[in-house]
């Protein structure tokens, strides 16, 4: 099986340090890679600057509130663009507002999860993810055929 590379958007160093910890408790293969903001995420996307040679990821997570520019306006990049488009999003946020979440999913969203409040909720839910994205997703190819 190989590694899925996971794009973590995530601005704070405590949810950062809980996901990594996380994703290394699920036993799965997998490269977590690290943008600290919406605007470090698009450079890594583009491969831009100091990403030039950043893998395309197979599924992004995506916080909501962010410095510099927010993940809604990230999505809305995202979707937009031809080449970037096709990468699944899935927006972990600690958001559980309604106007986020349909927000989220009207810019199509693949997923929407709440962040859990305890770390053994948090270590259910990426192995939840885990199983998904590697058992039962058929992931989009890297290049169109």
């Amino acid at each position: 099986m190989k590694p899925l590379h996971i794009l973590l958007v995530e601005d704070n160093s405590a949810d950062i340090l809980l996901t990594r910890e996380a994703f290394e408790e699920a036993h799965f293969p997998h490269h977590l890679h690290l943008a600290r903001d919406g605007v470090e995420a698009l450079s890594f996307l583009r491969r831009e600057g100091p990403h030039a040679g950043a893998p395309t990821p197979d599924v992004i997570l995506l916080d909501l509130n962010m410095p510099r520019m927010g993940g809604l306006e990230v999505l809305d990049v995202l979707k937009a663009d031809e080449v970037l488009r096709n990468i699944p999003v899935v927006v972990l946020t600690t958001s559980r507002a309604e106007g986020d979440i349909w927000r989220s999913y009207n810019l199509h969203a693949n997923a929407y999860i709440p962040k859990p409040v305890t770390v053994s909720e948090f270590v259910d839910v990426i192995k939840s993810f885990g199983t998904f994205w590697f058992a039962t997703a058929a992931l989009s190819p890297k290049e169109r055929p």
